[in-house]
């Protein structure tokens, strides 16, 4: 990805425009892409709430255009350096989706499987637990996911520096409707200093982001370079 905007807006501007939770500025933000409504996301999304506003992050491979209902002194667009992902080590700020999948069992207790023997997740629960979300992040780092087809792991590049801080807020719900269902994610805010242990995975994660429910303003990765 190669462009990174920020925007400062209202509350009464994001109210008159119908933005009251994460899957309105899911739809909102597409006005940054009016030439893409049928493609397939590949831009993250942040949005923090201030007081009395927002500030709203844009991290995409397609450079965004200002979108009419955000004030033009208050959208600010940059484009990215290859050399900004040369560093070794990086202070982090991400705002992520941890959760876990339920396994499903059968009235003796036993895992369900799948036809291909892999066993079936249920519901996604979030995480709340300090040691829980510790340890998902580091996991992140070495697992960033797997392919969906092969099954293989797929590394993040990069780890946790343990001697530094990390700062874990508790969770915060995220509520919103879709469709007329009410549903949520469970947001926690990760503050720390990361090293990259592999170049080319941690630019893929830089990329595409950390933990599920990227499309609704989690998993994008805020790095300033950082001498230890």
């Amino acid at each position: 990805m190669n462009w990174l905007a920020r925007m400062e807006i209202d509350a009464e501007i994001a109210s008159a425009e119908g933005v009251c939770d994460s899957y309105a500025w899911h739809k909102k933000i597409w006005d940054c892409f009016p030439d893409m409504p049928d493609a397939q996301r590949n831009f993250l999304t942040r949005i923090d709430p201030l007081e009395g506003a927002f500030r709203v992050w844009v991290l995409s491979g397609t450079k965004p255009v200002w979108p009419h209902w955000c004030p033009q002194e208050a959208f600010a667009l940059k484009e990215i350096s290859p050399s900004f992902l040369s560093h070794r080590h990086y202070a982090f700020d991400v705002r992520a989706n941890p959760v876990k999948a339920q396994v499903q069992r059968d009235s003796n207790g036993q895992p369900l499987l799948k036809a291909n023997g892999k066993r079936k997740s249920g519901k996604r629960m979030p995480l709340v637990n300090p040691d829980e979300l510790r340890a998902w992040l580091i996991r992140k780092g070495e697992v960033r996911c797997r392919d969906r087809e092969t099954g293989q792991e797929i590394p993040g590049g990069f780890r946790i520096v343990e001697e530094r801080p990390l700062e874990i807020s508790p969770m915060v719900e995220s509520h919103f409707r879709k469709k007329g269902q009410s549903a949520y994610h469970g947001g926690v805010q990760f503050r720390g200093t990361l090293e990259v242990t592999d170049r080319e995975h941690f630019t893929e994660t830089y990329r595409s982001g950390i933990g599920s429910a990227k499309g609704f303003g989690f998993g994008l990765l805020l790095l300033a370079p950082v001498n230890l």
